[in-house]
């Protein structure tokens, strides 16, 4: 059994992706399935290329914009996979991580944003008003009990989710800061596997329509 080197980095600690962006992607890919199949095996003529172009060009877009995006953190570093490009960043490199209108990553003077944390903001201010609503019960409780208001505000405000992805990675960036194997540069590496076919698939889908 090959034992790994101490310094190799492993990404799987901790893996952060939405949840409903991997439902709406099976759903899609499903069907563009149905529809381009059934293109394929009963179209006529063109139409089973164009079914087949159609399917080339969609699956690989539809994979990058929902199943793809995951950010994966552990104690040295964290790798981003956005729709078509691949950061690698040590947290040595990392200056901050944000969660404004987006959630976001800069680094080495740059910005990379988390596709897969989506930020919403109904779900913060829902969230704020919670908080708000319990702070005010807890304020009346600690009148009347002495117990009610000091648990309301030891729980702290409450957090969207994107929010809390955003704070521990904030939370491990600032503890592998100093870390010897967490150091380097940002490495950004494109998904050609996805970009590739899709744009075959276009430029395909294009000759048909216009040779047509």
């Amino acid at each position: 059994m090959t034992t790994p080197s101490p310094h190799e980095p492993v990404y799987a600690d901790r893996v952060y992706r939405s949840p409903m962006a991997v439902v709406t992607g099976v759903v899609l890919l499903a069907l563009i399935a149905w529809l381009c199949g059934d293109a394929v095996v009963r179209g006529e003529g063109s139409a089973r290329w164009v079914g087949l172009a159609i399917a080339l060009f969609a699956v690989p877009l539809t994979v990058a914009f929902t199943l793809r995006p995951a950010v994966f953190a552990n104690d040295d570093r964290m790798r981003v996979r956005n729709p078509f490009r691949v950061i690698e960043l040590p947290w040595g490199a990392v200056d901050a991580v944000r969660a404004g209108y987006s959630a976001e990553v800069l680094a080495e003077g740059s910005k990379y944003q988390l596709w897969s944390v989506p930020v919403s903001l109904r779900e913060r201010k829902k969230a704020s008003r919670k908080f708000s609503r319990r702070d005010a019960l807890g304020g009346k409780g600690l009148g009347q009990d002495g117990g009610a208001g000091t648990a309301a505000a030891a729980a702290g405000p409450e957090r969207a989710a994107a929010d809390q992805v955003v704070d521990e990675l904030r939370e491990l960036a600032e503890r592998g800061a100093g870390r010897p194997t967490a150091q380097g540069s940002v490495a950004v590496k494109w998904a050609y596997e996805i970009i590739a076919p899709a744009v075959v698939g276009g430029v395909a889908l294009i000759v048909l329509l216009v040779t047509g």
